[in-house]
C-alpha cells in the first residue's frame, strides 16, 4: 500500500495568510489545492513534505477569469472545469476549450486548478503547452504583498521546477489580447485524458489576410513545454499556406528534444510534432479567418 510520509496540515483563508506560513515553514512546506500530482508523488515518495498547506479556501480570491481591452487575467485557483465552461475565454483563446477537453477526467477537471497544472511544471502538462503559446505573464506574489511579473520561458526554470520561490505563491496569468487572432491545441495520447505522447498549441494573428504573428507551443517533447521563435519568424508576414504550415511542421520536428519511452520513440514524437503543428496552424488560421 502506497502512503505517504507524515506531515502536518495547515489550511489557508487568504492568501497574504498561505504565504506567510510559507514564509515560516520555509521548503519544508508545499501548497495544495486539486493535489492531483502532488499527492501520487508523495505517496511514492517522489517528494516529501512536512507541512502540506490547504488553499482551497482561497478559490474565491483567486478563481476568476476578468476579461479586459488588452489583456485577460485569470487567477490561479480557476478550476479546469471553469476554464472549459467560459464563453469569453473561449471566444477569445479557444486553444484553452481544446486543451482542457483532453486534460484527465470531470473528477481531475473539477477540482485541479490552472495554477497547479504550471506549479507542477510536468514537461508534458497541457495548460504549460496553451499559456506558453499564448505569451502569457505569470504573477507570482510574495512576502508584504510584493509582486512580480514573468514570462512563460522565465516561469519554468526546468522539469518540475519554477521561479516561485519557497515564501511566493502564483496568484495570476495574464494573457495579451490581440484583435485578429486565432488558436488551436492539438494532442496525441494513448488513451483518453493521458498525459501527451506529443502536444502542440497553436496562436496566430491575421492582418488583411497574411499571419502578422504567430506562436506555437510544444509539450511533451523536451525538458519543458517550449516556444519555437525560428517558426514565429518563418511565419511573420506570410499568407497562410499548406505548404507554410510544412515548413512550419519541420521547424517544430528539428527543434524539439524528445526521447524514447515506454510512449514512444523519439523519431516517432519528432513525426508527431511536426503533423501536430501543422493541424495546430491550420486550425487557429481558420478561427482568425472566421
Amino acid at each position: 500500500m502506497q502512503v505517504p510520509a507524515p506531515f502536518e496540515y495547515e489550511r489557508a483563508t487568504t492568501v497574504d495568510q498561505a504565504i506567510g506560513l510559507l514564509e515560516r515553514l520555509g521548503s519544508t512546506a508545499r501548497l495544495v489545492a486539486g493535489g492531483h500530482s502532488l499527492l501520487p508523488m508523495m505517496k511514492l515518495r517522489l517528494a516529501n513534505f512536512d507541512y502540506l498547506i490547504d488553499i482551497n479556501d482561497l478559490h474565491a480570491e483567486l478563481g476568476y477569469i476578468r476579461p479586459g481591452r488588452d489583456e485577460m487575467r485569470i487567477g490561479a485557483l480557476t478550476r479546469h472545469r471553469e476554464l472549459l465552461e467560459s464563453a469569453q475565454l473561449a471566444a477569445a483563446f479557444p486553444i484553452f476549450a481544446d486543451a482542457e477537453r483532453v486534460i484527465a477526467d470531470p473528477v481531475v477537471r473539477n477540482r485541479g486548478t490552472l495554477g497547479g497544472s504550471l506549479c507542477q511544471a510536468d514537461p508534458s502538462e497541457d495548460l504549460s503547452a496553451v499559456c506558453t503559446t499564448l505569451d502569457a505573464s505569470c504573477v507570482i506574489r510574495g512576502p508584504g504583498g510584493a509582486e512580480r511579473v514573468v514570462s512563460m520561458e522565465e516561469f519554468h526554470v526546468g522539469p518540475y521546477e519554477t521561479a516561485v520561490g519557497d515564501a511566493e505563491m502564483l496568484v495570476e496569468i495574464r494573457l495579451p489580447v490581440r484583435p485578429g487572432g486565432g488558436s488551436a491545441y492539438e494532442k496525441v495520447e494513448r488513451r483518453a485524458g493521458d498525459w501527451a505522447v506529443v502536444s502542440a498549441g497553436a496562436a496566430v494573428w491575421l492582418d488583411g489576410g497574411a499571419i502578422a504573428d504567430a506562436r506555437v507551443g510544444l509539450a511533451a517533447v523536451g525538458p519543458n513545454t517550449a516556444g519555437i521563435p525560428e517558426i514565429s519568424a518563418a511565419l511573420r508576414g506570410q499568407e497562410p499556406t499548406e505548404s507554410l504550415f510544412e515548413q512550419a511542421g519541420a521547424i517544430a520536428a528539428r527543434s524539439c528534444e524528445p526521447v524514447t519511452d515506454q510512449r514512444g520513440s523519439a523519431e516517432y514524437k519528432r513525426h508527431l510534432a511536426a503533423e501536430l503543428t501543422k493541424r495546430a496552424l491550420r486550425r487557429a488560421v481558420e478561427r482568425a479567418r472566421s
